[in-house]
């Protein structure tokens, strides 16, 4: 059995005032993230994927010249629930900007092949208790 662990994280024009998200500063937005999700391991491994997406965005449209007024990212995956398995994790981008669509897209290429965590998960790791 498959069970889904999905998890979004906004800035700038995406931020909502609802009071469901959980608010962390950030350095590239001046209203910081908001974060919606469960707290579970399975949403926490899913963050990790779509804060590097949207910290990474910003990074890359500063360097490129691309202004962004918002930014989601919304990644969701799932695990086999047999053995925890990940069934694997995707990630979508919604961007609030004027920028033309060659720029975004462009952007995005450049953010999927750049992004730290999912470079890695790509890649596959290990993970080991440290003793003591």
């Amino acid at each position: 059995m498959d069970e889904r662990f999905t998890v979004v994280a906004s800035a700038g024009s995406f931020l909502t005032e609802d009071g469901d998200d959980v608010r962390l500063p950030h350095r590239w937005t001046p209203g910081g993230v908001g974060v919606r999700t469960a707290f579970t391991g399975g949403h926490v491994l899913h963050l990790a994927v779509a804060a590097c997406v949207l910290n990474d965005l910003y990074r890359e449209a500063g360097a490129a010249g691309v202004e962004l007024r918002g930014v989601r990212v919304r990644a969701e995956g799932g695990f086999d629930t047999s053995t925890w398995q990940s069934t694997g994790i995707s990630y979508a981008v919604e961007l609030d900007s004027d920028a033309p669509a060659s720029d975004l897209t462009a952007l995005l290429a450049a953010v999927d092949e750049a992004a730290e965590i999912p470079r890695a998960l790509r890649q596959s790791t290990t993970v080991a208790r440290a003793a003591g």
